[in-house]
């Protein structure tokens, strides 16, 4: 039989966890094309020749399957509603009654392809709440291109440190000036060589002040695809970003800013002056740092074998004809259905002068 997939995204982020599953997907020969509710992510896929820039062209597509990285999907769209997720539950707040964000049943979807044991017993959890959705593990599809992981013991020349910040304000180390500052005069000491990357959705204006620090220590790059970052890197600075559990599969240590949780995976540290002695630490892969980060990735991504979208796509094609009378209906959903019209409206028509408008009162 022959299948077709729809990948559906809403910001750049979501290239590199989209890719391994069209690759995939093309390997088998099916039919594979991309939408963005975005603009921003639709200028991303420009690249692409099979990209959809309008809603007509993928109801007219008709697709048995839509991977989603995103929270939300249209319910118009025809095919099985897959969420892939587009990221590691980075575990930064809880938020009240609903736990961690990371298990927020919005009722859209009809499979979680969940990424490891922690993940898939939060979504078991809510599965008993809201028995609308299946869940099967099959790890994350973004993280096949980092195995197999190389020999983390094999250090670079100058110690190498991969930095990466979050967008939330309030949690991001990008928009403090001491970290700033220190960052700054260790790269200008030559102890240490700097790889950074920052959230595209981060202000410009920040991004171009730790830009301006490119020199033989530090360089900038304006990339959504860490994965070869990552294995250039000996260790990592951060934040709260989810970025940190994906460098965390390689074993390798990682220093976190004013992070919200003190997880025994990480070192954690509060101040700037504490930058130097703490990067210093982490690069002595001290052993209980290292056997905690073992066990915590045992839970978080227990797939090394860079074969999770080939578990995904298995997974959703069994779950495809699988009996599902069991499920329950999902919910109404209103207001979150009359709010993803409005945003693909406004999306389609501002952007891409689209002649096809959805009926907003329209919940089929």
């Amino acid at each position: 039989m022959h299948y077709k997939f729809l990948i559906y995204i809403s910001y750049s982020y979501a290239l590199p966890i989209g890719n391994p599953l069209e690759k995939e997907i093309n390997k088998r020969g099916y039919s594979v094309y991309w939408f963005s509710d975005l603009e921003e992510g639709a200028k991303a896929l420009k690249n692409k020749e099979n990209v959809f820039y309008n809603i007509r062209d993928v109801i007219d597509y008709n697709p048995d399957i839509i991977l989603t990285a995103t929270d939300s999907v249209p319910d118009f769209f025809r095919g099985l509603k897959v969420q892939v997720f587009h990221g590691f539950n980075a575990e930064k707040r809880p938020e009240g009654k609903h736990g961690f964000a990371h298990f927020r049943i919005r009722g859209f979807f009809d499979l979680y392809c969940t990424q490891g044991p922690n993940t898939t017993k939060g979504f078991l959890e809510q599965q008993k709440k809201h028995p609308h959705f299946g869940v099967i593990e099959t790890g994350w599809s973004k993280v096949d291109p980092l195995f197999p992981v190389e020999n983390k013991a094999k250090k670079n020349d100058k110690p190498t440190i991969f930095i990466a910040s979050t967008f939330t304000q309030r949690l991001s180390l990008a928009y403090n000036e001491d970290v700033y500052n220190e960052i700054k005069r260790l790269s200008e000491t030559g102890e240490f060589k700097f790889l950074m990357v920052l959230h595209p959705k981060l202000p410009i204006e920040i991004i171009e002040k730790w830009k301006a620090l490119n020199n033989d220590n530090f360089t900038f790059y304006n990339t959504t695809d860490l994965i070869p970052l990552f294995k250039k890197a000996d260790i990592m600075f951060s934040d709260t970003t989810s970025a940190i559990q994906e460098f965390l599969l390689q074993k390798k240590p990682v220093v976190t800013f004013g992070h919200t949780f003190n997880h025994n995976y990480l070192i954690n540290i509060t101040k700037a002056s504490l930058i130097e002695e703490s990067l210093n630490n982490a690069l002595t892969y001290p052993e209980d740092l290292i056997n905690n980060i073992s066990s915590y990735i045992n839970e978080l991504n227990p797939y090394f074998d860079g074969k999770s979208s080939e578990r995904i796509i298995t997974a959703t094609i069994d779950f495809l004809h699988k009996d599902k009378s069991y499920l329950k209906n999902k919910p109404l959903n209103f207001i979150r259905k009359y709010k993803i019209r409005k945003r693909l409206n406004y999306f389609t028509l501002r952007s891409f002068n689209s002649p096809y408008t959805i009926n907003l009162k329209n919940n089929t």
